[in-house]
């Protein structure tokens, strides 16, 4: 057994590991807010964001920096740049499925656990391949139970991870799940290193492969960089509660626009005159009364209106004849004799 040395620098590498493990993990949290308030394809872009970040950055680069202040006495260590490369496209993209089961999941139990074991077997699957890219004059084994306790940390560190992303959504909340989450990704690395053990081959060999300062250095600036533009893109962006605000000014403005487009209605005239008073009903008649009222006029008797006759001109007058049983004379008229009337006409 070789003496192996995980922080030859001193607490440097491990703090440096931990604050980019947190930056990473906090962007994706954040990020991943945004893509709750998005949809369509702004939705997915925001994901991948968050799929680098986490993957990328939280857990890749945090991986590297920890690895830069590893040390074996006796070998010269070096990279595999394809494997090295591959796992860092592993990180990202079951950190990418992850994100995205529990996104489209509608944040059910399910799809939590089932993201999260994918997630977990991918991170821990990433850390023993870039283990597995180390080139050395050595014979390399591990611990199968520490290994299982590294696999068991990732898992329930995803998890726990994915469900930050679905309840998250306040800045202050955010960096406190950051915190947690650097702290479950950097245990997880060093547990997982700490289940290796190597032994140095006797005669040393030619180690192939690429020196850490050479390549390591320069794909960790760049994935760094890409984070900062994402944290710049999310500064810069509107937050949650700023889209739902602006949702609804718009809202209140289309209403409004459409309440001027329709024609107002004139208002009624007010009446000059008042309101006429209105009439008592008429009290009921008698039955009789109005059965007479309601007789037809035809049905009454008819009374015949006596006739003169007119007379002719230039016709004699006919004398008037006497009626039967009435007085002739003057007395019996009952007129005095000395009565105008009483004298003899004159012929």
């Amino acid at each position: 057994m070789s003496a192996v040395n995980h922080f030859t620098h001193g607490p440097l590498t491990p703090l440096l590991a931990y604050v980019m493990s947190c930056i990473g993990s906090m962007l994706g949290l954040r990020l991943t807010a945004q893509a709750h308030a998005s949809r369509g394809a702004s939705r997915i872009r925001w994901l991948i964001g968050a799929a680098i970040s986490i993957g990328g950055t939280g857990i890749w680069v945090m991986h590297f920096i920890g690895m830069m202040g590893f040390e074996v006495e006796g070998t010269q260590i070096k990279y595999d740049v394809p494997l090295t490369v591959a796992s860092a496209v592993v990180a990202i993209v079951v950190v990418g499925t992850g994100l995205f089961l529990v996104s489209y999941g509608g944040g059910r139990l399910l799809a939590l656990l089932g993201g999260g074991l994918l997630t977990g077997l991918g991170v821990a699957s990433m850390h023993y391949l870039g283990m597995y890219a180390m080139n050395m004059s050595a014979h390399v084994s591990y611990d199968r139970k520490v290994v299982a306790a590294s696999v068991a940390i990732a898992v329930i560190a995803a998890t726990v991870a994915l469900w930050f992303t679905m309840r998250v959504k306040r800045p202050v909340w955010i960096a406190g799940a950051a915190l947690v989450m650097g702290v479950a990704v950097s245990g997880m690395h060093y547990t997982g290193m700490y289940a290796m053990l190597v032994t140095v081959d006797a005669e040393p060999s030619v180690v192939p492969g690429a020196d850490a300062l050479d390549f390591l250095v320069p794909l960790m600036t760049v994935i760094s960089l890409i984070t900062l533009t994402m944290l710049l893109m999310v500064i810069l962006s509107p937050s949650e509660e700023e889209l739902h605000e602006d949702a609804e000014l718009v809202a209140r403005l289309e209403l409004r626009r459409r309440a001027s487009q329709q024609p107002q209605p004139y208002p009624a005239p007010i009446p000059l005159h008042p309101r006429p008073v209105q009439q008592q009903p008429a009290q009921r008649q008698p039955v009789q009364q109005q059965h007479s009222r309601q007789q037809p006029a035809q049905q009454r008797p008819v009374q015949p209106q006596p006739t003169r006759p007119q007379p002719v001109f230039g016709a004699p007058v006919p004398e008037p004849q006497p009626i039967l049983g009435a007085p002739t004379s003057p007395h019996q008229q009952g007129f005095p004799e000395n009565s105008p009337r009483s004298k003899p006409r004159r012929r």
